[in-house]
């Protein structure tokens, strides 16, 4: 089968395609011929090696494996391991396999059978590779940690990306008065999926504009502590998915110091809500955005395109099954 392969950190121009061996799976787990994979910023951080601090789990000085690792996808059961009982072959699935195993960058990968869930017949394998991470994350960061309740003002910041597109719409579901935040080309689309406000990050800084808000979503994590604390309402909860090391450290060091105003890093639990979020989508309430789909043979330019940061929602592989190996 084909797969994207790397073996040193670096940009784009270190991805290959290469004919490497199809995976056997094992008990309790199902072989999935890819059909649409995602580009989330993980994956952007493990080929890159950057911030340095994730090397210490992908290898120091170069990745542990040469498979890129590709989380967010769907596609079709094609084996079971004998252990297996919730899938069969045939069946149409997706999820997130950041959890363990990695590697969806291929024609086929395997996965273990509690990452993964049924896909609905109204949802494409295209809108499936979207939701499992990013709505994850979604959910978990603003319900479980940011508790938000009706009436709120929250800010999503990157509210047109992957996560931010998600984020905005789960937000809505709570008659919140949402803020959100990005580059000058995502305003329009932020206020389409529903927020109330926009601010372009290139014009203005929401740390210092005056206006509190009661739950801070932050898939950047670029500013200090104490900007974020300017940010909070009195009682307001700042909770971040995602960021540098350093900056996530000072935050934890700073939610057990800071009185009144909490912050909080998200503990992700990959595929706890894609019940939830299933739901969501089969009641018309969360629509994924995809910006742009590429051939598998096309995957470094793919990132090239991540790396830019113009990209609107999602960044997707597209496989063709009738080319698969």
């Amino acid at each position: 089968m084909k797969a994207i392969v790397y073996d040193s950190y670096g940009s784009p121009d270190v991805l290959r395609l290469e004919e490497v061996r199809k995976p056997i799976p094992g008990d309790d787990e199902v072989l999935v011929q890819v059909h649409a994979v995602s580009i989330n910023s993980w994956d952007w951080d493990m080929l890159t090696g950057k911030p340095v601090e994730y090397r210490f789990f992908s290898g120091l000085f170069k990745p542990k494996n040469n498979k890129i690792h590709g989380c967010d996808i769907a596609g079709q059961i094609e084996a079971v391991g004998k252990k297996v009982t919730q899938f069969k072959v045939g069946d149409n699935v997706f999820g997130d396999l950041s959890e363990g195993g990695w590697g969806a960058f291929a024609e086929y990968t395997c996965a273990s059978e509690n990452s993964l869930i049924l896909k609905p017949s109204t949802m494409t394998f295209e809108e499936a590779a979207c939701i499992a991470h990013g709505g994850n994350l979604a959910v978990q960061g603003l319900i479980d940690f940011g508790q938000i309740k009706t009436g709120q003002k929250v800010l999503i910041n990157g509210g047109g990306g992957s996560t931010g597109t998600l984020a905005i719409q789960v937000a809505k579901l709570f008659e919140v008065e949402i803020t959100g935040v990005d580059r000058t080309e995502k305003l329009e689309l932020m206020r389409t999926l529903g927020a109330d406000h926009v601010i372009d990050y290139t014009k203005e800084d929401f740390t210092k504009n005056g206006r509190p808000y009661d739950v801070i979503f932050d898939v950047k994590t670029t500013c200090s502590p104490f900007d974020y604390k300017r940010a909070l309402s009195p009682t307001g909860i700042y909770v971040t998915v995602g960021g540098k090391t350093s900056r996530i450290l000072q935050l934890l060091l700073f939610g057990k110091l800071s009185r009144g105003r909490k912050m909080r890093v998200v503990g992700y639990q990959a595929n706890k809500d894609l019940p939830y979020l299933v739901e969501l989508f089969e009641a018309g309430k969360l629509k994924p955005v995809i910006d742009k789909c590429f051939p598998l043979e096309e995957t470094a330019e793919a990132f090239r395109y991540f790396g830019d940061g113009c990209f609107k929602g999602k960044i997707l592989i597209k496989l063709d099954e009738n080319k698969m190996t």
